[in-house]
């Protein structure tokens, strides 16, 4: 979180500015923006100006949903109200989750003798996920891989839940790790949670990349407009969330943006059907839900066959970004269709092909890889 600045008080209201200028990385667009003034309003009539440098405010407790923001020194006929919506987050929220359980179900069965097994000791499981299935159930009653593994190697607690390291989506697939253990999933908990793991992602991007490698660096958080997705942090939208609570939208959509870097390493420009793709390693140093798919689509090359944060997607275009945003080797819209229109009805094109970490209980190096199928 930034330093704070500045503490004012308003009667029994406390309001905490913070300089965005503390935090460690920003996007360029997020840095360039002009000094704004900010009115937090108790009332339409009744408005309190805050000082015109404040680049982000949270307030304590709840005043109000409504945000005035509006360049320094313009007049008020020209302000521009932002608002987040409670009422309308929920139920865009409900609906969305709706849909997302349906298509848990759809979910393929695989049986514990079909695993494709990597590795195995009496501490872990290192397993080769197929892509349309699920990692954990989000239902008891939807087939995954975590119930296949289970039945097969079982775990010293008894409890399926207990295996659990980490996860892929349901489209991603590739390289897994299971517990068997309590104290490996300690470690392998600590592991992650200090990022002393190493994994590493094969995809299929569209376009052509330019630059042969880099580094995507740009903070994420939930969207408020396309719950509960994920969507580039810019100023705007942190602002719209002040005087929301998470009794009114949960949790999840008010936490904190979250640093994230993506690092990626073109191994080669292709054509599918014709049509423009690179083929990258992506290596997710923070690890963040959804990060390959949303930075991906914020440089103006979504992973083709994403139908979440790809082009037409159920999530925000350009991972929230506006086009004018986007550098200029982007794939065009166009080309983005056509690609779409070429993959529809096939997996999308990622792959957990490597992961490197040393072992939980003999502490021994461990590397594992696994070709992707694209």
């Amino acid at each position: 979180m930034p330093t704070p600045r500045r503490t004012f008080k308003t009667e029994s209201k406390q309001i905490i500015l913070f300089s965005t200028a503390t935090m460690k990385s920003q996007p360029k667009h997020q840095s360039k923006m002009p000094l704004l003034s900010v009115a937090l309003m108790a009332s339409v009539q009744h408005a309190m100006w805050i000082s015109p440098y404040c680049a982000s405010a949270f307030v304590q407790p709840k005043i109000t949903s409504r945000i005035i923001v509006q360049p320094k020194d313009t007049p008020p006929s020209s302000t521009a109200i932002f608002l987040a919506d409670s009422s309308d987050i929920q139920a865009k929220l409900k609906q969305q989750m709706a849909k997302l359980q349906e298509r848990d179900r759809s979910s393929h069965s695989i049986a514990p003798d079909d695993l494709n097994v990597v590795y195995e000791d009496e501490h872990i499981v290192v397993v080769n996920k197929p892509s349309g299935v699920l990692t954990v159930p989000t239902n008891p009653t939807n087939p995954s891989l975590i119930q296949a593994v289970y039945a097969r190697f079982g775990c010293e607690s008894n409890r399926m839940d207990k295996m659990v390291v980490h996860r892929l989506g349901m489209d991603t697939s590739g390289l897994v790790v299971f517990a068997r253990t309590e104290s490996a999933l300690r470690s392998m908990n600590s592991l992650f949670r200090t990022r002393k793991i190493t994994r590493q992602y094969e995809a299929l991007v569209c376009g052509h990349l330019e630059k042969d490698e880099g580094e995507i660096e740009l903070p994420l958080m939930r969207d408020y407009e396309f719950p509960p997705y994920m969507r580039v942090s810019t100023e705007e939208h942190q602002r719209a969330l002040i005087g929301l609570s998470a009794g009114d939208v949960g949790k999840k959509i008010l936490e904190s943006p979250k640093e994230s870097l993506t690092r990626y390493v073109v191994e080669g420009r292709e054509e599918v059907e014709g049509k423009e793709v690179t083929r990258v390693t992506l290596t997710s140093v923070s690890g963040r839900t959804h990060q390959l798919n949303v930075h991906c689509a914020a440089i103006g090359h979504p992973i083709v066959g994403d139908s979440v944060y790809g082009c037409n997607g159920e999530a925000a275009a350009n991972g929230g970004l506006d086009e004018a945003d986007l550098p200029a080797d982007k794939a065009s819209v166009e080309l983005q269709q056509a690609i779409a229109g070429v993959v529809a009805g096939k997996p999308m094109c990622v792959h957990a092909k490597s992961i490197s970490f040393r072992h939980p209980v003999t502490k021994e190096d461990l590397s594992f890889e696994s070709d992707a199928s694209f």
